[in-house]
């Protein structure tokens, strides 16, 4: 999917706030929520998110999704990541 596609799909779909966000090489956040539903596609590097037990690598192209208040950890790839971010 491109950012295009990406953008359209989810406006459509009633996301309204975009942000890219950058994370440093080999980072991790520990486990939080957001008080909002998130989606992001990859742009560049790795991310690994943590939720309810399971861990799933994410990489250029791929798009993950977190429910509002889902509790996750992140951790980062060797050249970080920067994904393009859309909640609701």
């Amino acid at each position: 999917m491109t950012r295009d596609e990406f953008e359209a799909e989810l406006r459509a779909a009633g996301f309204s706030t975009f942000a890219e966000v950058t994370r440093e090489a080999d980072g991790h956040l520990d486990t939080h929520s957001h008080p909002f539903e998130a989606r992001a596609l990859i742009l560049a590097g790795e991310i690994s998110i943590e939720t309810a037990g399971t861990t799933r690598r994410y990489g250029p192209g791929d798009i993950f999704h977190l429910a509002a208040a889902e509790p996750h950890s992140e951790r980062y790839g060797p050249a970080g990541v920067h994904y393009l971010a859309a909640r609701r």
